[in-house]
């Protein structure tokens, strides 16, 4: 797989993804990385890749023309183009899976405040990694990068290794463990150690419909907590509005 990255700043994304099994994955020509910097295609001097946004606002906002120019300095027609930013839709395993598919990846890393909108409609895909703010799109492009390179054929050396991972069959994965039996008092449950094939298989779903279970339950108590809040300031805005 080809994987090309639009980044103000490489050193955040060819750093993580050139250790462990992505590492090993680009060593071995699984995944070829390579990045283009929207400062490469400024005309200015100070080669200025950000400017004020319009209607006012904090900080500053990364311009079209650059990350245009760059977008077209690596798109192929064979490519996928995937936009890292908070508005998209939430990375799961299923993307996972569906961008595994693709032949070439680009992400488009946006910084600062982000960047000017009209580069959204070049998009095939806006992603967001969750509902929390980071530095830029370079961490949420390791994350996606890391998942889908853990998915190419022959990356993981057994071929069962990502069919029993978490949310691969939309359950979470049961509990693990290792040598010895016994650790500050602690055991590892009978079933593992039973050497019975189908009591260990059990086990495992067991535990994992449990704690998947047990996950959907609490997700599901947080969303009730925020919803009064939510209707509190909804209330308050039609008020605003009548006065």
């Amino acid at each position: 797989m080809y994987a090309d990255v639009i980044t103000l700043f490489p050193e955040m994304v060819d750093f993580p993804l050139s250790q462990s099994i992505t590492g090993r994955a680009r060593k071995e020509k699984y995944l070829k990385l390579s990045f283009v910097n929207p400062r490469d295609f400024t005309e200015d001097r100070h080669r200025t890749v950000d400017d004020r946004p319009y209607g006012g606002g904090t900080g500053m906002l990364m311009k079209a023309e650059p990350v245009f120019r760059a977008l077209e300095k690596v798109r192929k027609k064979t490519s996928y183009v995937i936009l890292l930013t908070p508005k998209g839709q939430t990375f799961n395993q299923e993307t996972a899976l569906k961008l595994a598919k693709k032949k070439r990846l680009v992400f488009i890393c946006g910084h600062y405040e982000g960047i000017d909108e009209r580069i959204t409609p070049l998009a095939d895909m806006q992603l967001s990694i969750g509902d929390y703010v980071l530095t830029g799109g370079e961490p949420a492009a390791v994350v996606v990068i890391d998942a889908v390179t853990r998915l190419i054929p022959g990356v993981l050396k057994k071929e069962d290794a990502t069919v029993n991972e978490t949310f691969t069959d939309g359950l979470m994965e049961a509990p693990q463990y290792t040598r010895p039996a016994v650790w500050r008092g602690q055991s590892v449950p009978d079933a593992l150690l039973s050497g019975n094939h189908k009591k260990i298989e059990e086990w495992r779903r067991n535990m994992s419909e449990e704690l998947t279970s047990k996950a959907a339950k609490v997700s599901a108590e947080k969303k009730a907590d925020r919803e009064p809040e939510k209707k509190k300031k909804t209330v308050l805005k039609h008020r605003r509005k009548a006065v």
